[in-house]
């Protein structure tokens, strides 16, 4: 073991130990990052989403199956094509004992519908949100929108007494770095309450003893803590210092198993792996071309998508669990057509080919953009890209860094070429379209389309897509949509990664596909 590796292992035993003496009823959970905030409305990130909404609550929920599950709304309908009426639960308490009622939805849309918000794709069809009385509110859409509950379920509500106390009435704002209250506390209605939180270091929650709901688990404390060396982190569940472990690397699979003391809990994942580039400046940030994009280029586009070896990746990289994608969406998610989903060939002949066309016979260099600790083997996965870049010419700066950097510069855009995950949050292709493939605007359309891809017809296509209620035309139209996004090589799609838990042996929890780690459901024996 190098002296770094003792020094984090350590730290992590310091933190492991801070904790104090462990109950029987206590949880502790080493993941390889840390949820960035506790904002619920600053970072549209599966991690962080997973972490706070076990202390915040959407209206509409999720059960274990990911179906749809009233939360703080008991019932929804739609009343006319363009607004649905939403029931809100009554005797309702946030943490701090105070009221939930619905002029805490009007904030919470509202807020998430502002600057510094990181959820605005899922607001910005919402035309108005109105109050009809303190357990009713109406939410007008701008168009026909079926899917509006699918959409807002995780659209967390806060407390506007405790914002507007707290001077957190506006988002922490990840691209510039802005913190406030909402940062470091947290003040949700959920089954569980922040208790303590240590940034990189440690959070701890406890049982929320007054809520609404039934929690399944027998769980009193949970002791939530960022280990992101992978022979530290696999270390500390084998030993008996965390119980449970996300992710396991690949290659310790085996071992966990066989320890007779943990075992890996493994499924499929909902999550798309896939690159982005720069296509609207019209000189990328980081590049030896001056004068001129590259990436605004189809033939660099699919150049750089027929240099990569998804096989090899999947096979050297990801230990064959990854399924290769054609697709910005996989198996799981409604408007998916496997029909769709046949990668371009793996041909670095025709790479060089296409980019001697696009007058680059000897390549060029670019800045490539990669966490190290958000997805299974991410930095690796770039390096791997890199290398199979290299082979025709292209020349990759490779920045990989903790995604506590790499997600702020990225969402600023400032990258040229970058990797990136998504979950669609709706379990639906509308949320691909609208978040990731639409033309960028200032209202959340394309709000995570960082390379500012656009297509105006396929723009048209997803508002359609938005408002048909009819299930084969809609299908069909998405089919169009993700077809003329192929065509044009807008990102390059790689694979849906393999979920891997490692959870010691007297610990059960739900695994869901959308790589959600919900308290409520966890037991201790």
């Amino acid at each position: 073991m190098t002296l770094r590796k003792t020094a984090a292992a350590l730290l992590v035993a310091g933190a492991l130990a801070a904790a104090g003496v462990v109950s029987a009823q206590t949880v502790r959970i080493g993941n390889q990052g840390d949820a960035l905030s506790m904002d619920p409305h600053s970072l549209n990130e599966s991690l962080q989403l997973s972490v706070t909404g076990n202390v915040y609550e959407p209206l509409v929920g999720r059960d274990r199956n990911l179906k749809l599950t009233p939360a703080l709304a008991t019932s929804w309908k739609q009343t006319s094509p363009n607004v649905w009426a939403f029931e809100l639960r009554k005797g309702v308490k946030f943490h701090d004992g105070s009221a939930f009622t619905a002029d805490d939805v009007l904030f919470s849309f509202a807020r998430a519908a502002g600057d510094g918000s990181d959820m605005k794709s899922y607001v910005n069809d919402v035309k108005e949100v109105r109050k009809v009385n303190d357990h009713l509110v109406e939410i007008e859409t701008k168009a026909p929108f079926p899917i509006l509950p699918d959409v807002i379920s995780l659209l967390y509500i806060m407390s506007k007494k405790w914002c507007e106390e707290n001077q957190a009435t506006r988002p922490v704002d990840r691209r510039k770095g802005i913190e406030n209250a909402a940062s470091f506390r947290a003040n949700g209605t959920g089954p569980f309450r922040l208790r303590e939180r240590q940034p990189n270091v440690k959070t701890s929650f406890q049982r929320n003893g007054s809520y609404w709901g039934k929690i399944e688990g027998n769980v009193i404390n949970v002791e939530y803590t960022p280990i992101g060396n992978d022979a530290t982190r696999v270390a500390a569940l084998l030993s008996g210092q965390v119980d449970v472990i996300e992710p396991v690397p690949l290659q310790d699979v085996a071992r966990i198993n066989a320890s007779g003391k943990s075992k890996v809990m493994q499924g499929p994942e909902l999550r798309t792996i896939f690159l982005g580039m720069d296509q609207k400046r019209d000189e990328l940030l980081y590049s030896n071309v001056k004068g001129k994009n590259p990436f605004k280029d189809k033939r660099v586009r699919q150049a750089f998508y027929q240099a990569i070896d998804i096989a090899g990746i999947q096979r050297t990289v990801m230990r064959g669990a990854s399924n290769p994608t054609a697709l910005m969406v996989g198996p799981g998610i409604n408007g998916f057509d496997p029909a769709m989903n046949t990668r371009l060939p793996y041909d670095p002949e025709a790479s060089k080919k296409l980019l001697a066309e696009a007058g680059y016979p000897n390549g060029f260099e670019v800045g490539m953009n990669c966490p190290n600790d958000r997805y299974v083997n991410d930095a690796n996965i770039c390096q791997a890209v890199a290398a199979n870049l290299a082979r025709v010419g292209v020349k990759i700066n490779l920045q990989a860094e903790t995604k506590g950097t790499y997600f702020p510069k990225i969402l600023r855009r400032d990258t040229s070429f970058y990797l990136l995950g998504w979950t669609p949050g709706t379990y639906d292709s509308h949320n691909v379209l609208n978040a990731l493939i639409r033309c960028v605007d200032d209202k959340g359309a394309g709000q995570f389309n960082l390379g500012s891809y656009c297509n105006p017809k396929v723009d048209e296509l997803t508002l359609k897509i938005q408002s048909e209620t009819d299930k084969g035309k809609r299908d069909a139209m998405i089919r169009e949509a993700f077809k003329m996004h192929q065509d044009d090589i807008g990102h390059l799609p790689l694979h849906q990664q393999a979920l891997a838990w490692g959870v010691a042996s007297n610990v059960t929890l739900a695994q869901l596909a959308d790589n959600f780690m919900p308290f409520r459901y966890m037991s201790v024996k």
